[in-house]
């Protein structure tokens, strides 16, 4: 890696060679850098808001990148080990959705886990590709879902040989890795793609001793999400390429779906990020590291939780596990996840990333220090010995295995009739439900709901989970199919 080029931030200096010039601006955006808006520069400062501008000549253009842009991807590209990057910024979802419209075309196969982000699912109901599904082992005690076993993922390729793609989400929300060399290396003697919803895994890039990336792992296609480990601002994304693709195609699917009116602020927050883990991302993620092992050790010793990490390594389901992720079950003292999170949230003003029906997530990153991990601890202490109960009537799983009966597109568009929730078991979803975050749908368009399901809905809906996807705001109907044919 050549280091004196890393040290660079070529959109950020572009930027600042800008505001020097002090140009007049007679373009958008029409804030005019702020004055237009005095309510937002007072929010957001002067220097901010001097900085969200158009896309202009000497700040090239996302949509066809040919100077600073382009050397800042290619930047990016060799810091994560890639054959090109991509600055994304529309989120994840725009760079996985990008990703799986590359690899597959309507009606065309593609292998994955049920347990996937609703972007992916999104992607299907967009280009029509058809989900082969490897539905996931579950943890009976956890209640989580774990990773792609190789030999359901062999019987899969078995029995679709003419699947074009294997999607791999990993590491997951909840830390667990699959055996990502074993994959890629089973898919590619198939002649398929694998795609990998990295969301979750900046940090493997510049850690050490963490579970393997993508782009080592050998895969062809990566989305990860900078600003949820790497620290660029939120919605700003990567998607990352190797040579086994044709990366001025994915530049097409990309212009597909990505704004023409690239937010600067974001640009640059990805290229300042970058040089900030090259520089630094080695001594950074060894003390996230260090603060996530303490947390856990911390957490277990109240007694009642378990902060989970690489015990549940069995190299299978769980080959790897992120140990960055604090991962928290919470069941044992009688309350979902979504009610330590609500009780974090309302009674000592601690801020987590979700919670669940029987876990939470802390997720831990460059900006946190260890006083808030002695914070975080001491409310759990607290909630344990003002807040726990019997656990007895307590729902178990977080992962219900569907049954897709219908393609996520045809059942999206179809015809479709509202119903009570109590009375759509044995009907097929044409909509999502799901709770958020993590965003895994509990349903998807085109599979069957079931008694279990609904129960589960309901339970959710019961705890405070933030209920989204559906037509109806207040998840009391769902959209059924009004004709139950053949779609595949």
């Amino acid at each position: 890696m050549n280091i004196e080029a890393q040290k660079h931030a070529p959109v950020y200096e572009a930027l600042e060679r800008l505001r020097k010039k002090r140009v007049v601006p007679f373009d958008v955006p029409g804030h005019k850098r702020g004055r237009g808006n005095p309510e937002l520069k007072e929010l957001l400062g002067e220097k901010c808001v001097s900085l969200d501008v158009n896309s202009m000549k000497p700040l090239d253009n996302l949509c066809h990148p040919m100077s600073v842009i382009k050397e800042a991807e290619e930047l990016a590209a060799e810091a994560f080990g890639a054959d090109h990057a991509f600055f994304m910024v529309g989120g994840t979802t725009s760079s996985v959705q990008s990703m799986v419209m590359t690899a597959c075309q309507a009606g065309q196969k593609i292998i994955l886990p049920r347990n996937v982000h609703k972007s992916v699912i999104n992607a299907l109901v967009l280009n029509g590709a058809v989900p082969v599904y490897v539905n996931p082992k579950v943890d009976e005690r956890l209640g989580i879902s774990l990773g792609m076993e190789m030999g359901d993922l062999e019987q899969a390729i078995f029995d679709n040989p003419d699947a074009v793609c294997v999607l791999v989400n990993n590491p997951t929300y909840y830390g667990i890795c699959s055996d990502l060399k074993s994959i890629v290396r089973l898919a590619h003697e198939h002649n398929m793609l694998v795609l990998v919803d990295e969301a979750h895994g900046t940090h493997l890039y510049f850690g050490e001793n963490l579970p393997v990336n993508a782009m080592e792992a050998g895969a062809d296609m990566a989305s990860v999400s900078m600003h949820k480990s790497g620290g660029s601002l939120t919605q700003s994304s990567l998607l990352l390429v190797n040579s086994t693709v044709n990366w001025e195609y994915v530049s097409q699917i990309v212009n597909l779906t990505q704004t023409t009116s690239a937010s600067y602020l974001l640009l640059s927050s990805l290229d300042i990020s970058r040089r900030n883990l090259v520089m630094r991302g080695r001594e950074s993620f060894a003390r996230v590291v260090e603060m996530a092992e303490y947390a856990r050790e911390e957490i277990n010793d109240i007694g009642g939780y378990y902060a989970y990490g690489r015990e549940l390594m069995n190299g299978n389901s769980v080959f790897d596990f992120d140990v960055t992720k604090l991962s928290v079950f919470t069941r044992d003292i009688g309350l979902a996840g979504i009610e330590v999170y609500d009780l974090l949230r309302d009674e000592y003003d601690i801020q987590i990333e979700f919670g669940d029906i029987t876990n939470i997530l802390a997720y831990i990153s460059i900006g946190d220090r260890i006083q808030d991990i002695e914070r975080l601890v001491g409310a759990l202490s607290d909630i344990k010995r003002l807040y726990s109960k019997n656990p007895a009537h307590m729902l178990k799983s977080e992962y219900i295995a569907p049954k897709v009966c219908v393609s996520p597109q045809k059942a999206f568009y179809a015809d479709k009739v509202s119903m009570p929730i109590g009375e759509t078991a044995g009907k097929i979803c044409s909509e999502f439900v799901m709770c958020y975050p993590p965003g895994i749908p509990i349903l998807a368009p085109g599979e069957i709901i079931t008694p279990e399901i609904i129960q589960y809905i309901n339970y959710a809906k019961e705890k405070g989970c933030s209920m989204q996807g559906t037509q109806d705001p207040y998840v009391e109907n769902l959209n059924v199919l009004a004709s139950e044919g053949n779609a595949w």
